[in-house]
């Protein structure tokens, strides 16, 4: 893009002063500051001002409304969703997509989340125990399972290299596709978009919703296509235990062609951060913590269980078909008023004491109410679900370790392996998946 180009461009849509300090830049920070103006999706854009002259949010739904249903197959539905699962995961028909763009900052770490070193006894990172989940499949069934990270522009080239040094931790590499997540300015309340230094705008990501267009943009729903996938698992990167495209999970959601059947467990408590299933005005919808009130939260059933028992971590099966369709679709933006630091009029760089502009995000659950078809299954967080992301308290490293120690134990104790207290346990998914396989192992465990 030329300066001529980027400043009709930028006038066109109101936004010139984007331009304001170019005769003070050096080539550098002019070719820089061209690029990410490349970048602007001025539609998106549009969308944002509109949002905020209509008084910044949209219409607010009804308040009112029941738990969704919640699915816990047993018996021979289980065993035959299971065996539809594994028919899918041998056939290839099975993708895997973790949402890997935020930095390990809150956890005292400086690089990308997923490179986070949580392995009990091997301080091996998030990245590793998923990659050798998948791993595991590929083995178990013989198959390639492909494994599809998305990344933001801030960890892009970290994650990158973790793959690399450590050998795509035994995935082939043409399985694993990187692609990044896509960014998007900040808007003051006159919707103008915010320069955070001369050479350049404020940028934020566009939220995990946003990896619906970034699989479009970067070719990886093209890829999946090429690959004949038809069930995508979907996961945060936070979560070692969680279990990957477990053949109960894919096989339920495929054989009632559901377009996305989300996975949830019992809180921890009423007001545990987690987001919960409903139905409202006659349709699945997510409600978040944030939007519950405490009456909500705390409310019982007559057996004095929670009212909102089961909440969401973000561990989702998709329908390839739904996924490429809600690609397509304008999907609803949420905005945050947040502190952003600016340029004034001379240049200079002011840090604000208050809220000044606004953060604009897409939400992946806003997909929910499209769905034709949707479930939710139920599962054992003690067996799944363990998330790091404080640096102390629940949801830490300490009780992450914890958790994964507790579940290892359990399974040799099944294979009829006693570990002594106090002695660290670590199994590499890619041995065993779960304690039936490991079980299967007996002779190989010392």
């Amino acid at each position: 893009m030329t300066f001529t180009e980027a400043k009709t461009l930028l006038e066109t849509h109101g936004q010139g002063h984007v331009l304001a300090f170019w005769d003070t830049l050096d080539a550098a920070r002019q070719e820089a500051l061209l690029a990410q103006i490349a970048t602007l999706d001025f539609a998106a854009i549009e969308r944002m001002q509109t949002m905020l002259q209509e008084a910044g949010r949209p219409a607010a739904a009804s308040s009112s409304f029941e738990p969704a249903p919640v699915e816990e197959p047993e018996g021979d539905a289980l065993a035959a969703y299971v065996a539809k699962g594994e028919e899918l995961l041998r056939n290839g028909k099975v993708a895997v997509l973790v949402v890997a763009g935020g930095q390990g900052s809150r956890l005292g770490y400086d690089g990308p989340k997923g490179a986070y070193p949580i392995g009990p006894v091997t301080d091996r990172s998030l990245f590793w125990f998923h990659a050798r989940k998948i791993l595991g499949l590929d083995l178990t069934y013989g198959t390639h399972v492909p494994f599809y990270v998305m990344t933001s522009d801030t960890n892009d080239a970290a994650t990158r290299a973790h793959f690399e040094e450590n050998g795509y931790f035994g995935l082939p590499r043409e399985d694993v596709f990187f692609f990044v997540q896509g960014m998007w300015p900040a808007l003051d309340p006159q919707g103008k978009i915010i320069l955070d230094r001369p050479d350049h705008i404020f940028m934020s990501p566009d939220g995990h919703g946003g990896t619906l267009t970034a699989l479009d943009r970067s070719g990886a729903l093209d890829d999946m296509a090429r690959r004949g996938i038809e069930q995508v698992f979907y996961f945060q990167v936070d979560n070692p235990m969680i279990a990957i495209a477990d053949p109960s999970f894919v096989g339920l959601h495929a054989a009632k062609g559901s377009d996305m059947t989300l996975k949830v467990c019992k809180k921890r408590d009423g007001h545990e951060s987690m987001g919960v299933v409903v139905i409202r005005d006659g349709q699945y919808a997510m409600v978040e913590y944030s939007e519950l009130s405490d009456e909500q939260m705390e409310r019982t059933n007559p057996d004095g269980s929670l009212w909102l028992a089961y909440g969401s971590p973000a561990i989702h099966m998709f329908s390839y078909a739904f996924l490429k369709a809600e690609a397509e679709r304008h999907m609803p933006l949420h905005l945050a008023h947040k502190k952003i630091a600016y340029v004034d009029a001379e240049g200079k760089v002011i840090k604000p004491e208050k809220p000044n502009g606004y953060k604009f995000e897409k939400f992946i659950f806003d997909v929910i109410p499209n769905a034709k078809t949707l479930l939710t299954l139920a599962f054992d967080r003690t067996q799944e679900f363990s998330p790091v992301k404080n640096a102390e308290g629940n949801d830490s490293p300490a009780t992450t370790r914890r958790d994964l120690q507790a579940k290892w134990r359990g399974w040799l104790a099944q294979a009829g392996v006693t570990v002594p207290e106090g002695l660290p346990v670590e199994i590499d998914p890619a041995y065993a998946l779960d304690a039936a396989q490991l079980k299967a192992k007996g002779l190989l465990i010392g």
